[in-house]
């Protein structure tokens, strides 16, 4: 699993004109994507990643001050453009196998704590965000 995380001061996603996941202040935006070897077990190791890993204000994690976590499907994150003028997909899982690990990922946030805003999986999405850095860091479990 591949997830790129931004620091945020708010983040929402909205999705034929309706808001479908927002947080505000400081927090976490998430695009998780999924490939063909991914399991359960590695949406449950990037959860924890996420839950705890130092990027907020004053080294903090969103587990030390309880922030909120926008997280939200990506399969782009696995295309491949480095051939050609069309990037391929090919290392992407599907949806009927990447739409339960994204879940995943969401429930094992939920269960550890967090307060978790989701997107729509496989819709066309609008993502908007105040990056707070900006401080982007990619993390690959």
């Amino acid at each position: 699993m591949r997830a790129v995380v931004q620091r945020v001061d708010g983040a929402s996603v909205v999705v034929a004109g309706e808001t479908v996941g927002e947080i505000t202040g400081e927090g976490l935006c998430v695009l998780v994507g999924v490939t063909h070897d991914d399991t359960p077990e590695k949406a449950a190791q990037l959860a924890r990643k996420l839950w705890s890993v130092r990027v907020l204000d004053d080294e903090k994690s969103c587990s030390d001050v309880n922030a909120p976590l926008l997280v939200i499907s990506q399969f782009t994150l696995y295309g491949d453009a480095r051939k050609g003028r069309r990037p391929t997909w090919n290392a992407a899982a599907p949806g009927p196998v990447a739409e339960p690990l994204v879940d995943e990922v969401v429930r094992r946030l939920r269960e550890l704590g967090a307060h978790v805003e989701t997107g729509r999986f496989g819709a066309d999405m609008r993502v908007s965000l105040t990056n707070h850095g900006p401080f982007t860091v990619l993390i690959d479990v």
